[in-house]
């Protein structure tokens, strides 16, 4: 069955991935003497989240699909790698102006770019939608478990006839 919280958490997410892929994409496009190991890391996940989200979107329509504990792992890793991505850029590119000029030539991820400013602005936005992308991957998480939770008690509990545990009447 489909679950529409789950598949509007995956919107978001869908929503989230292609904007950061997109800006760290342009910025990663746009150096001519390499990118920083932070940067390399954000596109990695970016890629890995849409691994992530295809894999989920799938699972929500195909349910032969969905195995409840490979969904819950990728959305664990896919939330912590998000996470350390947003924690890497905002703590690499420090809280400037991106119209400051003498910070875009010494900052090292923003400098490598014939136009600094714009990748300043590219790489500040995709930090503020890797923590976007963060909370969807977390409401996401909760509603596996949540799922995964009911999904599991239903088979423990009941007491019926088909659940393997003799009623009193059986006795």
């Amino acid at each position: 069955m489909v679950s529409v919280v789950q598949v509007i958490l995956r919107g978001s997410q869908f929503l989230w991935t292609l904007l950061t892929t997109a800006l760290i994409g342009n910025a990663i496009a746009s150096a001519f003497s390499g990118n920083a190991s932070s940067v390399n890391y954000a596109i990695f996940v970016s890629v890995f989240s849409w691994i992530v989200l295809l894999y989920g979107m799938t699972a929500a329509f195909v349910e032969r699909l969905a195995m409840p504990i490979v969904l819950c792992a990728m959305d664990l890793f896919a939330t912590i790698f998000t996470f350390i991505a947003g924690v890497v850029l905002a703590a690499e590119l420090k809280v400037h102006s991106c119209n400051n000029r003498g910070y875009t030539l010494t900052n090292h991820l923003t400098n490598g770019s014939h136009d600094t400013e714009k990748r300043c602005r590219e790489l500040q936005a995709s930090t503020a939608f890797y923590w976007f992308l963060f909370v969807s991957f977390t409401a996401s998480l909760v509603m596996d478990f949540i799922n995964r939770g009911s999904s599991m008690s239903m088979g423990r509990r009941g007491g019926g006839i088909r659940s393997g545990v003799p009623s009193m009447s059986q006795v």
